[in-house]
């Protein structure tokens, strides 16, 4: 069976930076081919013309999805799944498919409609981002313009639920896989950090809170998560339930911010300083369980994003490919080791900028 395509789903409010976000992403593919599903109401088509007029290569008009008749999660089976049915039928399929939501958007529902028949075996919900935009949360409210949100909420005649902003933001964060917090840099030090805490609080066990300025959050640390979150309804339960009851409802609405006054700060600053990552080499290990053990203890020692790699493991012929996501580690035999192939152990470990490289890479060894 071919290998199933993986979705990233970015939700959060009007003006949140969503576009932001996206634009930087593939601007940094590294050569993935990324295609965009992007949910507008009306015919404002802002965020659409943004991103096919990017310039970015690898990413063609065709690689770019508008949905613009409503609410992505009121129109599941009208636009949603035609959409995707569509993109992954292409001659060339994409690598990655990122899905942009309105900010009216209820993200399981979406979620819920990759078990379609139609896509559940060709798609996958690799991860759910939930961007919150850090000085209007940390100032009571859900978006920098409240007026703005609710002006976007009136236009879209194809809205089939009229949800409070606190519950939608509530929504977001029940579903999310990694949390990212942005224009971080417009906060005080000591403000972002006590709404990050106040975030994790509301949170799943395990889900990443992160801060962003500009939207420059490394493509490393927001795909391949491998989640699987269309198996995992139950643990991301809509804390209201604002539908008519019908499961097969999607919901995604639109969001055209390019965050211009983020633009005012730090031009010249390029966001993967944010982040750092490196690369630990070890021998073949004794023990897979040990190994995944003193993944996990790093993880929650040095509060890393991502640890991923492969390892040969002694009396294994195969080599095991590990996968760690916050307190998550998956790990899995794919191929055989070849026959000039050491057989040797290399992981990859990501996090935010100021890691004790000395002290991780002590504690992976055994």
């Amino acid at each position: 069976m071919a290998q199933k395509i993986p979705v990233t789903v970015i939700t959060g409010f009007l003006g949140a930076g969503k576009t932001t976000l996206i634009r930087h992403l593939i601007e940094n593919a590294g050569g993935r081919r990324i295609a965009l599903v992007i949910n507008e109401f009306g015919d404002l088509g802002v965020d659409g013309e943004i991103l096919k007029g990017c310039g970015i290569e690898g990413c063609a008009d065709d690689d770019v999805v508008e949905l613009s008749n409503g609410c992505i999660c009121c129109t599941v089976a009208e636009d949603f799944i035609p959409a995707m049915q569509k993109l992954i039928d292409r001659d060339q399929a994409p690598d990655h498919i990122v899905i942009e939501t309105s900010g009216l958007a209820l993200p399981q529902p979406l979620v819920r409609a990759f078990n379609w028949p139609d896509i559940r075996t060709r798609v996958t919900v690799d991860g759910v981002v939930t961007l919150v935009d850090g000085p209007a949360v940390a100032a009571g409210r859900f978006a920098a313009d409240t007026d703005a949100v609710d002006r976007q909420r009136a236009a879209d005649d194809g809205l089939d639920h009229e949800t409070p902003l606190s519950e939608l933001f509530e929504d977001q964060l029940a579903c999310a896989d990694m949390v990212v917090v942005s224009k971080n840099d417009l906060m005080e030090p000591a403000e972002a950090e006590a709404l990050a805490a106040s975030l994790r609080a509301g949170v799943r066990g395990g889900v990443t809170v992160l801060g962003a300025r500009m939207g420059q959050v490394d493509p490393a640390v927001l795909l391949g998560l491998g989640v699987g979150a269309e198996n995992d309804l139950e643990a991301r339960r809509e804390v209201h339930h604002h539908h008519h009851d019908d499961d097969h409802h999607h919901d995604d609405h639109d969001d055209h911010d390019d965050d211009h006054h983020d633009d005012d700060h730090h031009h010249d600053h390029h966001g993967h300083d944010e982040f750092e990552s490196f690369v630990v080499e070890l021998p073949e290990q004794a023990d897979a369980a040990a190994l995944r053990d003193r993944v996990s203890a790093a993880i929650a020692d040095h509060d890393l994003l991502r640890v991923k790699g492969f390892a040969a493991i002694e009396g294994k012929p195969m080599r095991m490919v590990l996968q760690a996501v916050g307190p998550r580690i998956d790990s899995y035999f794919d191929r055989p080791f070849t026959g000039d192939e050491a057989r040797a152990s290399r992981l990859v470990v990501i996090g935010q900028s100021g890691l004790d490289r000395a002290a991780i890479e002590a504690a992976l060894r055994p």
